[in-house]
């Protein structure tokens, strides 16, 4: 039996792994919850689960589950609120496994926290790795925590990986398995093949319709933007310990082939399945071992046809930006993050265009990109500054609307 804590335990990615959970009350008890500000979610998670401790960082949040559990009569559960919580809840003592599934650079801190309270996590926040790159790594180093990746992409590429590289997370020398190139696919997003003059009349709407994948918002406007890949392929270069040249984007539509390894023999290594984030986070859960996840079989006989394409840079100009800060250095991917948090989330209010968001993220990008970054107070203050910048450009870009 493992003890759980679920970062982020009502957006997609949480949900789904309490769902792959509950099928497996033999082996998986739930200890621990977080979520933000969806307090009617969490109260339904805590009559369900029944979990010892509850993190609503927004402390109004947090005082009006109080009050729900005590109309309730449960009286076993401890609500506790703020950011600080985050992190003691992921380092717990009590806790085996950490499901870090909070959305942003705010799922750094814990994240990291878990990994240097030497817990089996489950990383499904890509911006920790994005923010901190070597950082995060070193951490990981000096602890006896286990790493897995959660992003169906990059848990595609764990699997198709050797077990010396499965067990040296950002540490093993891919060429020294007989490994040319990591295939990152991608679907393209809503609007692969929208006419490029149209896109400034993309609404947040339609930009939240995934042809393929059930995702939260702002992930889904990524998705859309193609930056969720830029920003999976920063990630990918810490987890597998690889440089920009050894990472190559595919477009693939029907999100079928999950990623793929390409070795010196000629051999090219898949994933493949259903798109569903339960396949992935039962992999991880579960591993070395397999478990059932409430997926449905992948039918090939049904299936549609697999179709590949390269990335246009001029239609997913957010792409480019992340390949080039991945380049870049820290200093341009931290910052990058952030700017694109601030201009996803103006864009979600309808006060920027779609088009706007690349905009946003290159002005913030280029301004920070040489800024060095040693410590995570450093990734902090970069992470602030970058924010107030892009901030700044929002309401520059709505006052010239």
């Amino acid at each position: 039996m493992q003890n759980l804590c679920v970062l982020g335990a009502t957006g997609s990615i949480g949900l789904s792994t309490l769902d792959v959970v509950k099928r497996h009350p033999d082996k998986y008890n739930v200890v621990s919850l977080s979520a933000n500000t969806r307090v009617d979610e969490m109260h339904m998670l805590c009559v369900e689960f029944k979990p010892t401790t509850v993190v609503m960082v927004d402390e109004l949040s947090a005082e009006q589950l109080k009050l729900k559990l005590l109309q309730d009569d449960i009286h076993s559960i401890e609500v506790l609120t703020g950011h600080n919580a985050l992190s003691d809840l992921a380092s717990s003592a009590s806790i085996d496994v950490v499901m870090a599934a909070i959305v942003g650079a705010s799922g750094l801190l814990p994240t990291l926290a878990a990994v240097k309270a030497d817990k089996k996590v489950l990383l499904a926040n890509k911006e920790a790795l994005v923010t901190s790159g070597q950082i995060f790594i070193d951490a990981l180093k000096s602890s006896n925590a286990q790493l897995l990746p959660i992003d169906s992409e990059h848990n595609a590429i764990f699997q198709c990986l050797p077990i010396n590289i499965q067990n040296n997370i950002g540490m093993a020398e891919i060429a020294d398995s007989g490994i040319s190139k990591i295939l990152l696919t991608g679907s393209g997003g809503p609007f692969r093949t929208l006419p490029l003059e149209k896109f400034s009349n993309i609404t947040p709407q339609q930009a939240c319709a995934h042809p393929n994948w059930d995702m939260g918002r702002k992930i889904s406007v990524d998705s859309a933007t193609m930056m969720n890949k830029g920003l999976e392929f920063i990630e990918a270069k810490w987890l597998f310990n690889l440089e920009p040249e050894d990472i190559q984007v595919v477009l693939h539509p029907q999100s079928t082939i999950h990623s793929m390894v390409q070795y010196k023999d000629g051999s090219v290594l898949a994933q493949m399945g259903n798109p569903d984030m339960r396949t992935p986070i039962a992999h991880a859960l579960a591993f070395p071992q397999r478990i059932e996840s409430g997926v449905e079989p992948f039918d090939f006989f049904n299936c549609k046809s697999f179709e590949f394409e390269q990335a246009d840079f001029e239609r997913y100009p957010n792409l480019k930006l992340a390949i080039n800060a991945c380049k870049a250095g820290q200093g341009a991917c931290t910052a990058l993050n952030a700017a694109n948090e601030v201009a996803v989330d103006a864009f979600l209010n309808n006060d920027i265009t779609f088009n706007d968001i690349a905009s946003v993220n290159k002005t913030v990008m280029d301004k920070f990109i040489d800024t060095k970054i040693q410590t995570i107070d450093d990734v902090i203050e970069l992470d602030n500054k970058a924010r107030t910048a892009a901030y700044q450009q929002v309401i520059n870009l709505k006052g010239n609307s």
